[in-house]
């Protein structure tokens, strides 16, 4: 959970939003957010739909060492055992 402060700023009150919230949500400054009040509380979401977020390969590629493609290799090692029964490759 995030905690922020609500400040006056001339006749408004403003609530800022973290940038990590505004990147795990993929938005950015001047996007529109639809505020729905219910029970106390309020939620925030952005107006319609989001575009898709385009990833780099660097961020694809974030975590893959050679000790993590090791393990993954160890972990899956029984999908690749036994012989065709298909059509496979």
């Amino acid at each position: 959970m995030t905690i922020v402060s609500i400040r006056r700023q001339g006749g408004a009150a403003v609530m800022t939003i973290p940038a990590e919230i505004l990147r795990t949500l993929r938005i950015d400054v001047g996007a529109k957010l639809e505020v729905a009040v219910g029970d106390g509380a309020f939620t925030a979401r952005p107006e319609g739909k989001t575009e898709r977020r385009r990833y780099s390969l660097r961020e694809l590629l974030r975590g893959a060492t050679p000790e993590a493609m090791r393990r993954l290799a160890e972990e899956t090692d029984w999908a690749r055992e036994g012989d065709a029964v298909g059509r496979e490759l």
